[in-house]
């Protein structure tokens, strides 16, 4: 008659190996989502670093003197005119995607329209009745320094430009111009109506 031992150490060996293995198994895992997040958030980071530098040289500044321009019998502003050019180092921007926005205490325009056939007529015409609803008044492109006859601001162009203003930019009345162009940060105008307006009248 045979006699039966019993031995479980051939069992302990293979749970340990299973256990190992399994172990293996889930470092590997954890250490590929651990690689991928890490991957993820340097690309991310990259993105962010590229759009703040595409931004930053394609923003722009206004060069010289914001100037308020009225009509003969001075009592409001009609238009309001500046120079923009390219930052230092800066690409070149299409200044008719720029979305413009007038503000003051009493008259909001979300959306002064561009007009690419605009002057200085035009500006006093949609001052009159601008209330930032029906009427959102209008901008352009009064003249064009060392540029070419296309609306692409580019590194040494300067582009005067021209917002109307409605009959609430009265004496004394502070305002706030937005320019947002289509790549960049915005650029605010904030300026005060003088106490006194002439035709030509330099705004601070």
């Amino acid at each position: 008659m045979r006699t039966l031992f019993k031995d479980d150490n051939a069992f302990t060996g293979l749970e340990a190996a299973i256990v190992l293995i399994a172990f293996i198994v889930v470092a590997a895992v954890f250490s590929y989502v651990v690689l991928g997040a890490g991957f993820f958030t340097t690309q991310k980071s990259q993105e962010v670093v590229y759009t703040g530098v595409q931004q930053a040289s394609s923003s722009m500044e206004v060069i010289g003197n914001v100037y308020g321009i009225a009509s003969s019998t001075p009592d409001r502003l009609n238009y309001i005119k500046f120079t923009i050019g390219n930052t230092a180092g800066g690409t070149g921007l299409d200044v008719s995607k720029m979305v413009v926005t007038y503000t003051d205490p009493t008259t909001r325009s979300p959306d002064v329209k561009y007009n690419p056939a605009g002057n200085a007529a035009t500006l006093v015409a949609k001052s009159n009745g601008m209330d930032g609803t029906s009427n959102k008044g209008e901008w352009c492109i009064l003249e064009r320094i060392n540029a070419n006859p296309d609306t692409i601001l580019e590194p040494g162009e300067q582009f005067v430009i021209g917002v109307s203003t409605p009959s609430t930019a009265t004496l004394n009345v502070p305002f706030t111009v937005n320019l947002q162009p289509s790549v960049g940060a915005v650029f605010a105008l904030k300026r005060t109506v003088p106490a006194g307006i002439y035709q030509v009248n330099i705004l601070y």
